[in-house]
């Protein structure tokens, strides 16, 4: 049985590849900061009270893992602040790079001795990390965040490569989540599938790319 690690898995999108996962017959760990009682009904194992920022907490989801191999590691725990020009907020452009950039470089990290041939990871970004993509400005710390984990995913690619680990960067599109308010035109359900599939397809020829959740590839 394949074994599925997920961080930010109690709620939002996080809980959705948990949840179709499991349904699928894979053996997922469930990580988090706040357990919730939807996640807890699924049959899962959960690693909750982790703050994936703190170096603390992250020895301690190791250890919970012990030797268990990781065939598919998605970093999916993210932070959204609706920063604006003239009320910039240095503590939360902080807060977002921390959870948004840092993060997922260093959870991958601490797990490379359970990650091995033919193991995957996916990294959640977004297409407001995309510079050529940036119509509408704003969204300070979220943009740069989201561009430092899209560099931290290629240099990780190239880094894995020789041990045939894969590596993607994923927009998962604009989903109905608390993070941005219930508004989007995709349910986390339908999201998470779209996911799914492209995790599937990915190949260690492919890693580094990045990718929308409907397949279509997207620019830097």
């Amino acid at each position: 049985m394949s074994n599925v690690i997920i961080t930010g898995a109690n709620r939002g999108i996080g809980f959705e590849l948990a949840k179709q996962y499991s349904e699928a017959g894979y053996s997922v760990t469930a990580v988090c900061r706040n357990n919730s009682k939807q996640l807890t009904e699924l049959d899962v194992d959960i690693i909750e009270g982790i703050d994936v920022t703190k170096t603390a907490d992250l020895m301690r989801m190791k250890e919970s893992l012990g030797d268990t191999r990781v065939d598919i590691l998605i970093n999916n725990a993210g932070l959204l602040n609706h920063d604006e020009l003239g009320e910039l907020d240095s503590r939360m452009l902080r807060a977002q790079y921390e959870v948004n950039a840092i993060a997922p470089l260093r959870v991958t990290e601490s797990l490379l001795d359970n990650l091995e041939s033919g193991s995957k990871v996916a990294l959640i970004t977004s297409r407001m990390g995309s510079i050529s993509d940036n119509g509408s400005g704003s969204r300070y710390g979220y943009r740069m965040s989201k561009a430092a984990l899209n560099a931290a995913g290629k240099s990780l690619a190239l880094d894995l490569k020789d041990k045939a680990i894969a590596v993607v960067l994923l927009h998962p599109g604009y989903v109905q989540t608390e993070m941005v308010g219930g508004r989007g035109d995709i349910s986390p359900a339908t999201a998470a599938e779209r996911l799914m599939q492209r995790i599937d397809e990915l190949t260690i020829e492919t890693s580094g790319s990045f990718f929308h959740s409907n397949g279509d590839e997207l620019p830097w």
